[in-house]
């Protein structure tokens, strides 16, 4: 299975190369580079479809640079990427005892979510 996300457009399973996505409120269509993820309210489109894109009468289509080759993770990306990393690695401490003024005590941890009861 492949993890290329294809354009959006019905029947067309090309790559998508681009990303689309309406800002209402201005009435404008903007194209720019792939989202880094897929978007709910966002449309992937491959090389011909964006080229071909029109907008509702009114509106503006406003196309952002993409590039022309995929540059691949900047140096920002990898810095953010070793701070998760570490982030990840570090203990956690334990968490404070409720006091007894609170009436409440956890129950169960997900992640740094805590479930308290008050028994």
């Amino acid at each position: 299975m492949s993890l290329a996300r294809r354009c959006s457009r019905s029947a067309c399973g090309r790559p998508a190369v681009c990303t689309l996505t309406y800002v209402y409120a201005d009435q404008t269509a903007v194209l720019g580079p792939l989202a880094t993820f897929a978007e709910p309210h966002a449309y992937d489109l491959c090389t011909e479809h964006s080229e071909r894109l029109s907008a509702p009468r009114g509106w503006e289509v406003l196309r952002l640079a993409t590039p022309a080759h995929d540059p691949g993770p900047s140096n920002d990306d990898l810095l953010a990427l070793a701070d998760a990393v570490r982030e990840a690695a570090r203990p956690v401490p334990p968490a404070p005892a409720p006091s007894a003024e609170q009436g409440a005590h956890e129950t169960r941890r997900k992640g740094h979510l805590r479930v308290l009861s008050s028994d």
